[in-house]
């Protein structure tokens, strides 16, 4: 007996989910189950405390239980039913709300009123079901404003504004919250001047005097999506008026409502007033400054934030990053990677990713690579900056193991990644293995073409000489060839001198883009090389004619933090004198080993020597002869350019390296070179 004690003892302590299981694995019936659930719950029950044991079972998240108890109830009282309910919308159970529904329909003599059918419109409404909100507010014999609202907030959410409109224009009276769910709705859902229509005409009509703070914050984004700065004027005197100026949400609204609608001056104003600024504000008023190309505020605001006591966090580190990256600011770049180490920031975040990003994109893979090793789990953003930054700075066999490696991670590559496989095969002259990787895209990754993917095969195939197999994938792609295929098909004829193919691709281009001068230029370049002199003189005149004109090579290059520009032949540099006696020792001293210079693509034909005059003094000439006399001996020389560097100066650069020891890197418009002791990373294959 004193064993058989135990065991029922046991059992009443039993968990919900145990208990049902010794339940149906004695034969149990379902009244016996539930009364070895709980001995709480027993008692309760016993004593006829029905609503009590529902709620001690909703509390304890045993709704199914608590809605069995339904059944042994001869009255569910309404409060019982909307506990129920409740707890239903609180722990998102669809399925036993409408049990409970039923429950109410099937009760004889039961009649819900407003606060029960409103609790079951809700959640209806909240799990997506609005067919049966809509059966549920169709029956319903008494409505209330809450009643409305919860229909015209259901559909607005569900993005259905049609039937949202149709219940909001039928109700009797309207509030707050019925605008407010119109117009957020609409904002949402890409019709703000829609949204913006509906505040003004709650503004003359409804009689609703100061509005709430979700209101206005709801019409200034409308503001901002239709870039509407007069209607946002308007709000803002409103927002004065009726005293929601002292509303943080409401004045970051405002704020962000002025950054977009390009107003940044009154945005950074609205900034300066508010009395709470928190890390998100001044994330926000930092990156518009970035977005407006007003880096050097921008820069400024962000170490006001640093001096500020408040602690950026992954979103703020992240967007000065790519502001650095896009400003090519690589100084900066590394104090902010600085401030990430000291105040620890998180190198799981995706600012971690975007410091990748950024030391690859300005050509420092070495310290690319020491943040990716430093990330626990990198994301594909990582894997992918670093593998387009390798590939970019000369190093493409680097890249492919990366690639192999991002696959035995578990890393699943996208269609930009790819990118950067493809153009590393390019830059290595890994043509049969480029075209493996790009059949793999589909047949192995399950991805689909796109455009880019296309052009990079094309420029794989053309830097090869392989054009038959070049125009072979134009001719079966599946979309229509951008003006990167072309450009890319254009370059490969460049370096192979094939002029009829040179000719239809520049026509392609010149279909898409009529005043690019650059495919002009190009294709004046191949004229030139073939000695085809009264071509480069007709489009010469083309171009004059057209208004055309050539765009101006600036190169640029960074000491002690600041930055120094320079154009093909410029005379404004302060140190204009030492740039250009240095350049002329160095073109004897370059002679003496053996250079040649490469006047094939000066587009005049005049006489060798004034050829040479022309190339001797561009832009990135310059900027690399400063960055030699302005920097102490074995510093390292980085340059940027706007443009593709020329074959000349690619050659120059080669013998300065080795003439000056100086390893020089020059990032032109289309990737990294780095010359070092006579040679150049790209192996001439660029």
């Amino acid at each position: 007996m004193r064993a058989v004690a135990k065991w029922r003892q046991k059992t009443l302590n039993l968990s919900c989910a145990q208990t049902h299981y010794l339940a149906t694995s004695t034969n149990q019936t379902p009244h016996q189950t539930f009364f070895n659930c709980d001995s709480h719950v027993k008692h309760l029950c016993n004593d006829n405390k029905f609503s009590e044991a529902i709620h001690f079972l909703c509390q304890n998240k045993r709704l199914s239980e608590a809605i069995q108890l339904l059944n042994r109830i001869d009255r569910p009282s309404p409060a019982i039913y909307s506990t129920l309910l409740q707890h239903c919308l609180q722990q998102k159970a669809f399925s036993l709300g409408r049990k409970v529904h039923d429950h109410v329909a099937n009760n004889v003599g039961f009649k819900a009123g407003i606060i029960i059918n409103n609790r079951i419109l809700d959640l209806y409404c909240k799990c997506g079901c609005m067919s049966d909100a809509r059966k549920v507010f169709d029956e319903m014999s008494e409505r209330d404003i809450c009643s409305w609202n919860i229909m015209v907030s259901g559909y607005a959410k569900e993005g259905d504004l049609g039937k949202a409109r149709g219940v909001f224009d039928a109700m009797p009276e309207r509030d707050c919250f019925s605008w407010n769910a119109m117009i957020s709705g609409c904002v949402r859902y890409d019709l703000p001047g829609e949204g913006l229509e509906l505040f003004r005409g709650m503004m003359e009509k409804s009689g609703i005097v100061g509005s709430s703070k979700f209101i206005v914050s709801s019409a200034l984004s409308a503001c901002s999506a239709t870039r509407c700065l007069r209607g946002g004027k308007e709000i803002h005197g409103h927002i004065v008026r009726t005293g929601l100026d002292s509303d943080e949400v409401v004045w970051s609204s405002l704020s962000d409502m002025y950054g977009k609608c390009g107003s940044i001056d009154d945005a950074r104003h609205i900034f300066d007033k508010s009395l709470n600024r928190d890390v998100v504000s001044w994330t926000a008023m930092i990156d518009r400054y970035f977005e407006d190309g007003r880096s050097k505020e921008g820069f400024k605001l962000f170490m006001e934030l640093l001096s500020s006591g408040i602690r950026p966090n992954e979103f703020t580190f992240a967007g000065v990053l790519n502001a650095c990256t896009n400003q090519s600011a690589e100084h900066l770049g590394k104090q902010v990677h600085g401030h990430m180490v000291r105040i620890g920031c998180d190198p799981k975040s995706f600012a971690a990713s975007a410091l990748v990003h950024m030391y690859s994109k300005l050509g420092n893979v070495e310290n690319a690579y020491r943040v990716f090793k430093g990330i626990p789990q990198p994301d594909l953003v990582s894997w992918t900056s670093l593998i387009n930054g390798y590939a970019q700075n000369g190093q493409p066999r680097e890249a492919l193991r990366l690639f192999e490696l991002l696959l035995k991670s578990g890393n699943k590559p996208d269609h930009i990644t790819f990118i950067g496989v493809l153009s590393a095969c390019t830059h290595a002259g890994l043509v049969d293995r480029g075209l493996e990787y790009f059949h793999s895209i589909k047949e192995k990754h399950g991805l689909k073409y796109t455009a880019d993917h296309y052009a990079c095969v094309v420029d794989l195939l053309g830097r090869s000489g392989r054009f038959k197999e070049a125009e072979d994938i134009i001719v079966s792609m599946p979309m229509k060839p951008d003006k990167f295929l072309w450009a890319s098909l254009l370059g490969g004829c460049r370096i192979h001198g094939n002029i009829e193919l040179a000719k239809r691709s520049a026509e392609a281009l010149f279909q898409i883009e009529p005043d690019n001068p650059a495919t002009y230029v190009t294709l004046a370049n191949i004229y030139a090389t073939a000695g085809k002199w009264d071509e480069v003189a007709k489009l010469r005149k083309v171009m004059n004619n057209k208004g055309v004109v050539k765009k101006p090579g600036i190169s640029w290059t960074e000491i002690k933090g600041k930055v120094h520009t320079f154009m093909v032949g410029d005379t404004s540099h302060p140190y204009t004198t030492e740039i250009y006696d240095y350049l002329s020792e160095l073109l004897s001293r370059m002679k003496e080993e053996g250079y040649n210079p490469e006047t094939d693509y000066v587009l005049h034909d005049v006489e060798e020597e004034q050829k040479e005059q022309n190339i001797s003094y561009h832009s990135e000439k310059l900027a690399v002869a400063f960055g030699i006399i302005a920097t102490p001996r074995g510093t390292a020389i980085k340059i940027f350019k706007n443009l593709r560097t020329c074959v000349d100066c690619h050659t120059s650069f080669k013998y300065i390296s080795k003439i000056v020891e100086r390893k020089i890197i020059v990032r032109d418009s289309t990737r990294f070179h780095c010359f070092e002791g006579g040679s150049c990373s790209c192996k001439d294959y660029w």
